[in-house]
C-alpha cells in the first residue's frame, strides 16, 4: 500500500498557536492529598502547625491547597494565614505561593505589582519557579516594565538551576532569537535539558528539532523516540508528530495502524487538525486494520505494536557547530496558559501554575 502523498510541511500546521503567558511550574507536591473539599478545617489547623515547624510535606500539602481548594473551603483562611505568615519570614516557597495567589487573584485580589514583588523575593533566594514567574511577569509587562532582557536573565537563572519549563522557555528564546541572537544548538540543549526531566513540551521541542536537524544532527528516529515520550504523556502536538511518521514510515516502520491511532488520540485530545488525515487513512485502510487501530486507540496506553522497535534510547550528542542561518523555519511551539490568548506569536512557551 503506497505511502500517503502528503506534503511535508503539513505535519508542522501544530507547530503554530498561541502566545498565552509562559507557565511556570509551581512546587510538584509528590504527597498524595484528598480533594479539597474533603479535608476538615482540622486537618488544615494540624498542617499549618507542622508546616511553622518546619515540615516540608505540610507546606507541600498547604501549598497545594492554597492553590487548588475553593477559597470558601473550610480551613482556607488558616491555610492563608499560615502562607501570609511564613512569607512575611522570607520563606521562598511561601512567597511564590503568594506571588501566585496574586497574580492569579486567587482569594486575594488580583495585583500582578504585588505578585511581582513575591515572586521577586523569593527569585533572589535562587527559587526557581519563582525566578520562572518572574521572568513571565517582564517579559509580559504584567506588574513590571516589559523588559525582554530582563526576562531572558531570570529564564536563564531558573533553567541553570534545572527548572524544566524555564529551560523549555530559554531554548525557545534561543530558537526565535528573542533577547539573544538566534542559537539553535544552544536551543537544543535547553530542550534537551528540559527533555531528559520528563517534560513533555521540552519532550516535543526536542522532537521536532531531530526531525529537522535544527541544532542536532538530523535523526528521524530520535525524532520519533522524543515524540513518543510525549505523547504518550498525551501531548496532541506530539501524537500528531508520532503519527505523521508512522504514516510515512520515516523514523518508524510505515504502518497506517499506529498512525491512525495517534491521530485519533490527537483528535480525541481537542486538536481537530488532523480529522482529514483520519478520513483519508481510514479509506486506504482494510476493516481489519481498522479494527486493531481502533482497539489501540480504546486501550489504556497506545504500546508498540508487534514489528515495531522501540523508539532508541541512546542520544545523539549536540553538534559544536556553528549555529544555523537565522532564516526561520515553521516554529514548533505556542505559549501555553490559562490566562490571556489575546496576544500572539509564532510559538508557544509553558507555564504551569
Amino acid at each position: 500500500m503506497p505511502a500517503l502523498a502528503l506534503g511535508t510541511n503539513r505535519i508542522f500546521r501544530f507547530l503554530l498557536g498561541n502566545l498565552g503567558p509562559l507557565l511556570a511550574v509551581y512546587p510538584s507536591f509528590s504527597a498524595p492529598f484528598p480533594q479539597p473539599a474533603t479535608i476538615p478545617a482540622f486537618v488544615i489547623s494540624e498542617l499549618a502547625s507542622r508546616a511553622v515547624s518546619g515540615d516540608p510535606a505540610a507546606r507541600q500539602q498547604l501549598a497545594e491547597f492554597l492553590i487548588s481548594a475553593d477559597p470558601a473551603s473550610p480551613g482556607y483562611d488558616h491555610a492563608l494565614a499560615w502562607l501570609q505568615s511564613s512569607a512575611s519570614q522570607n520563606k521562598p516557597d511561601a512567597q511564590f505561593i503568594l506571588g501566585y495567589l496574586y497574580e492569579h487573584g486567587k482569594s486575594l485580589p488580583l495585583d500582578f505589582s504585588k505578585a511581582a514583588e513575591n515572586y521577586r523575593s523569593s527569585a533572589l533566594q535562587g527559587y526557581s519557579p519563582a525566578e520562572t514567574n518572574l521572568g513571565d511577569l517582564y517579559r509580559r509587562g504584567s506588574g513590571v516594565p516589559r523588559d525582554a532582557a530582563i526576562s531572558f536573565h531570570w529564564y536563564q537563572l531558573a533553567a541553570q538551576h534545572g527548572n524544566r519549563s524555564a529551560q523549555q522557555n530559554l531554548g525557545a528564546f534561543y530558537y526565535i532569537g528573542y533577547a539573544t541572537p538566534v542559537d539553535y544548538v544552544e536551543a537544543a540543549n535547553w530542550f534537551r535539558a528540559s527533555a531528559e526531566q520528563g517534560f513533555a513540551e521540552g519532550q516535543n521541542s526536542l522532537a521536532y528539532c531531530y526531525l529537522k536537524g535544527m541544532g542536532v544532527p538530523r535523526d528521524n528516529s530520535l525524532a520519533a523516540h522524543w515524540a513518543r515520550l510525549a505523547a504518550e504523556q498525551g501531548h496532541p502536538r506530539s501524537e500528531a508528530l508520532l503519527a505523521y511518521l508512522y504514516e510515512h514510515g520515516q523514523g518508524l516502520p510505515l504502518d497506517y495502524v499506529s498512525a491512525y491511532a495517534w491521530y485519533s488520540r490527537e483528535v480525541a485530545a481537542g486538536d481537530h487538525s488532523d480529522v482529514d488525515r483520519l478520513k483519508a487513512l481510514s479509506q486506504m485502510m482494510t476493516r481489519k486494520q481498522l479494527d486493531a487501530a481502533n482497539a489501540l486507540v480504546s486501550a489504556p496506553t497506545l504500546a508498540l505494536r508487534p514489528g515495531s522497535p522501540p523508539s532508541a534510547h541512546i542520544l545523539s550528542p549536540i553538534l559544536d557547530a556553528p549555529s544555523p542561518p537565522r532564516a526561520r523555519p515553521a516554529y514548533p511551539y505556542r505559549w501555553q496558559g490559562t490566562v490571556s490568548q489575546a496576544e500572539r506569536f509564532p510559538f508557544l512557551l509553558v507555564r504551569g501554575g
